[in-house]
């Protein structure tokens, strides 16, 4: 699978600072390889909320959560990679 046929989605919220250095490793990685990615906001779904709040920000690739936190460079581009 190419990094481009991933995809990877940013949970988090605003005024979040671990959000705001989470979304620039993704955007960054993101950019570089060609992947596709999106943001969602964690208050937006009361199921987001009861599942990842106290997580934030969450990284999924494809769908599978990859990362809370923190999000390590080097290990989102091997799951890339993959």
């Amino acid at each position: 699978m190419a990094p481009r046929d991933h995809h990877i989605t940013l949970l988090g919220k605003p005024g979040c600072h671990l959000c705001d250095e989470a979304r620039a490793v993704i955007a960054r990685v993101a950019a570089e390889l060609g992947v596709p990615w999106d943001e969602r906001d964690v208050t937006a779904s009361e199921e987001d909320m009861r599942l990842y709040a106290e997580s934030i920000p969450v990284t999924f690739v494809d769908g599978v959560q990859h990362d809370f936190w923190r999000v390590d460079e080097a290990r989102l581009r091997a799951a890339l990679s993959r």
